[in-house]
């Protein structure tokens, strides 16, 4: 493990990427983004493009797409968006990387890093980046995984040091707020649909399940949590999104102080 410096930890894991003959062409790296927003994607493109030893050899809008890239382009990293939406991404994460352990995936996202960071890489990704992040940290994202690190922000890689810090018998672990790291990927998820608006039935439909199936980790995420009714659970979802969701660095001083709500459609 690397000395603390700058704004990222990175932890070193057996991985070769091969290496390149001098004087000899460098080897481009092939990459496939998958983000639904055309601007956002077509910038990160273009910036990974104009990097010497990168390619992106693909774009994606959509789970389903990537999939199809992926067998077109067989990129060795991905780069995507983290959804909470139609389309589970750390589901996806974890299934794409049963069926290709050698592809490296680099998630940036929006949320929450202290939550969904250690749940991404736990689903199989390597890095975990923010939206709000400099485009150079990106940039220092792509190239420590290609380097076979694990990358994470440095408040995120100090957040789990402290973590195992508490848990030693001498420094019990303080409750948290809600116990809102009780709670399964999916029910993380729903938890989050639920505080963005959606009902049972829309939940239902976006995530391909049944009514019944939602209503059980409603329930189960109740008991997690301690709520007594639905009420509470709803009131309890909402005021996490809320206070949770980071909005975009662009108008960031003129949102100070007020709340945004994310509505996640349903398919």
């Amino acid at each position: 493990m690397r000395p603390l410096q700058g704004a990222d930890l990175t932890f070193r894991k057996p991985h070769s990427t091969g290496m390149s003959v001098p004087g000899s062409p460098v080897a481009k790296t092939r990459v496939l983004v998958l983000e639904e927003h055309p601007l956002l994607r077509d910038g990160i493109a273009d910036f990974l493009n104009a990097q010497p030893d990168l390619l992106v050899c693909g774009e994606a809008n959509n789970i389903r797409a990537t999939r199809g890239e992926i067998a077109n382009c067989k990129p060795q990293l991905l780069v995507t968006a983290l959804r909470l939406g139609t389309g589970d991404s750390l589901e996806f994460v974890k299934a794409l990387k049963a069926e290709k352990p050698g592809l490296l995936i680099l998630v940036y996202s929006a949320f929450e890093e202290a939550i969904f960071a250690e749940r991404a890489l736990r689903a199989g990704a390597e890095g975990y980046v923010m939206k709000t992040a400099p485009k150079e940290e990106l940039l220092t994202a792509v190239r420590e995984v290609l380097s076979g690190n694990i990358y994470v922000s440095r408040d995120v890689a100090m957040c789990a040091f402290k973590k195992s810090l508490e848990l030693r018998p001498e420094h019990p672990a303080a409750p948290s707020a809600i116990g809102i790291e009780k709670l399964s990927d999916r029910e993380m998820h729903i938890f989050y649909l639920l505080g963005s608006g959606l009902g049972n039935s829309q939940m239902a439909h976006s995530l391909k399940l049944s009514v019944k199936t939602i209503e059980s980790h409603r329930e189960n995420i109740k008991r997690k949590l301690d709520l007594s009714c639905s009420r509470d659970l709803v009131a309890c979802a909402k005021k996490y999104v809320e206070e949770t969701f980071l909005p975009p660095t662009k108008g960031a001083l003129a949102m100070r102080g007020k709340k945004k709500v994310v509505h996640f459609p349903a398919a």
